[in-house]
């Protein structure tokens, strides 16, 4: 099923939890967050967006860490329903993509719930503070979406086959599926200006993608 995420919801305090990555080593909400605010993505291995925009995620969050700012993924999906999300892919998907940041297992889905995830990707940008201040999408990028937008729909048939007739042609620059030239980057200007001012812009576009795989 295709979604997209709700408004941000200013202020939200980010609750603590403690998640391993798929090596065994232990991280938690409170070591992670930064005096620079610390940016969770919600993603998975399988889903044709997090695949279309996991480059380009790698570099930009490459420059954040560069900047002070953390960044952690979360992957939430059952990995037991999709063999694509299992913790062993987890770790060849990031070395397939130089992910810089840890890439964590949510074993029994309790933190993507606690955190109201719905998609994949799902961005949640957090000032030091913990407190949410940005629920968007990665980068508004509408060159040449139509064509790129049904090849990558048609690689998860089950998920998106009747996403093009679901949404508005306007709508659907939001899966992030064009040009990445030109691009603008707005979850790295967001989480720039959380990590300056401590509050995040106030217009923000909902980032889009597969569901989350609940049991």
């Amino acid at each position: 099923m295709l979604l997209d995420t709700p408004i941000c919801d200013f202020g939200w305090k980010a609750p603590d939890f403690t998640l391993m990555d798929p090596n065994g080593r232990s991280y938690t909400l409170k070591d992670q967050l930064g005096g620079k605010g610390l940016l969770i993505a919600f993603i998975c291995n399988h889903c044709p967006y997090v695949k279309a925009i996991a480059g380009r995620l790698a570099a930009d969050t490459k420059e954040l860490i560069a900047e002070g700012i953390n960044v952690l993924a979360i992957m939430s999906n059952d990995y037991e329903r999709v063999a694509e999300d299992s913790p062993a892919n987890m770790l060849k998907f990031a070395g397939q993509h130089g992910f810089e940041f840890p890439y964590l297992v949510d074993e029994d889905q309790c933190v993507g719930k606690a955190y109201g995830a719905v998609c994949t990707p799902d961005f949640f940008g957090f000032n030091k503070d913990g407190r949410l201040q940005y629920r968007g999408r990665l980068e508004r990028d509408a060159k040449n979406w139509p064509p790129v937008f049904r090849k990558i729909a048609r690689q998860d048939k089950n998920e998106e086959q009747n996403a093009e007739s679901s949404y508005p042609h306007f709508a659907l620059d939001d899966a992030r599926m064009g040009d990445p030239a030109g691009r603008n980057r707005e979850l790295v200007n967001a989480m720039r200006q959380i990590a300056k001012t401590g509050e995040g812009p106030r217009e923000q576009s909902p980032s889009m993608g597969c569901s989350i795989k609940w049991r």
